[in-house]
């Protein structure tokens, strides 16, 4: 009988443990949300939180890098269109310049005004970013972008051709700068010819050819200019040819021929008068008397980047030049700070949709956040409201066993007779 009533007492002591470990367990459970304690109650499901959790932290850092990418495409923007709007004040002053009642100490007041838009765009485009980088030097951007070579009388390009990407994405790599090569030395040159004092010879005496009409010159250029690297001056040369008249009252004729004499398709020829000749573009202006020539050369395609397209203004503009003169080097300057201006826009349209991905993938990877979270909530995160419910059947169970624990535990040998 005592072994008996030892085993009951035993059974219902252990069963309020366990009721009591219930209970602690299903608080616990509330209190931190977890729906597993211990990795040994779901190894698997532990596993499967691990890999979401790896998600959500790489997540996390896309985020960061996102927001770095910003902060410096924004400030890109900000200086590109900086850099646009000093380069048209620019242009602006040059078309001003191209004034005929101008002064020399006019144009000189003109020459001082562009130093001062020079000096603001040198500072533009050797800007840096938070983290003292120079952001358009790609990847020497420890480098200053541009630096003035005394010797040369140049403004000199130091960085290279390298882009700087961030990851924003599984597989997503953004650039996150554009180098002064691509946005400021792929500059095309205003075509021209190479001397406008050309070489005259035999009577000619003097002579000087510039370009009056650009795009007739352009179509010229670019369907007679010999590229190839093996091509010696003389293949881009040409020659005036002035010839007396056949017979006594006769005009005297000119032809335009290639250097060596081999005619042009269509023949060029005319009558040659104190006039100047106009052809492709280009207006020739003679001294001297027949018979004679006057060689001239096309110059070479080649790039120049805006700080030194404002330089050879200033200086031009500062050395008394008028005339034919002042004309060439003022359309020089327009030319090209025009198309300095179109490479600018073109960098900021490029920077503009690679905003647009990153603001793309942005809301891509919220989504992916959200989704990585839900999934691991519904594997290791407890449904609170169950949560609740078990904890009060835990403790309704643990009462019961304590109420009937308590009972049992008064019975004797009487209370069964």
């Amino acid at each position: 009988m005592r072994l008996s009533n030892n085993l009951l007492y035993q059974n219902s002591v252990n069963k309020m443990l366990d009721g009591q470990q219930g209970v602690a367990n299903a608080q616990e459970r509330v209190t931190t949300g977890k729906k597993y304690l211990s990795t040994a109650e779901s190894p698997a499901a532990y596993s499967q939180a691990a890999l979401f959790t790896n998600k959500i932290q790489t997540n996390e850092q896309y985020t960061k890098n996102i927001n770095q990418l910003n902060g410096r495409l924004e400030t890109e923007e900000s200086i590109l269109q900086s850099i646009n709007t000093t380069i048209q004040a620019a242009r602006d002053l040059a078309i001003s310049a191209g004034n005929g009642a101008m002064s020399n100490d006019d144009l000189k007041a003109k020459a001082s005004e562009l130093a001062e838009l020079q000096k603001s765009l040198v500072s533009l485009m050797n800007s840096q970013s938070e983290d003292g980088k120079y952001i358009f030097s790609g990847y020497q951007d420890s480098t200053q972008t541009y630096s003035f070579n005394s010797g040369s009388g140049k403004y000199e390009y130091q960085g290279d051709q390298g882009q700087h990407s961030v990851t924003i994405a599984k597989g997503v790599d953004v650039k996150s700068s554009d180098n002064g090569f691509t946005t400021f030395e792929k500059v095309d040159a205003r075509l021209n010819v190479a001397s406008n004092s050309g070489t005259p010879a035999g009577g000619i005496t003097s002579g000087t050819v510039y370009v009056k009409n650009q795009a007739d010159f352009d179509k010229f250029h670019q369907a007679n200019y010999d590229l190839s690297p093996t091509a010696a001056v003389a293949d881009n040369s040409y020659q005036v040819e002035v010839l007396a008249g056949v017979n006594p009252g006769d005009p005297d004729t000119y032809t335009i021929t290639h250097a060596d004499g081999t005619p042009l398709n269509p023949a060029v020829t005319g009558e040659y008068t104190d006039e100047p000749i106009e052809f492709a573009g280009m207006e020739f202006k003679l001294a001297g008397a027949a018979p004679g020539t006057f060689d001239f050369t096309l110059e070479k395609p080649g790039k120049e980047n805006v700080l030194n397209t404002m330089q050879n203004l200033i200086t031009g503009l500062n050395s008394g030049l008028n005339g034919d003169a002042l004309h060439d080097a003022l359309a020089d300057s327009l030319v090209q700070l025009q198309r300095a201006s179109e490479q600018v826009v073109f960098t900021q349209a490029g920077l503009g949709a690679r905003m647009i991905v990153v603001e793309r993938v942005t809301d891509s990877n919220m989504a992916l956040d959200i989704n990585n979270k839900a999934s691991k909530s519904d594997i290791v995160e407890v449904d609170m409201a169950q949560a609740i419910s078990d904890l009060t059947k835990q403790e309704t169970s643990l009462q019961a066993s304590q109420a009937t624990f308590g009972r049992l535990a008064k019975l004797s040998l009487f209370d069964y007779l």
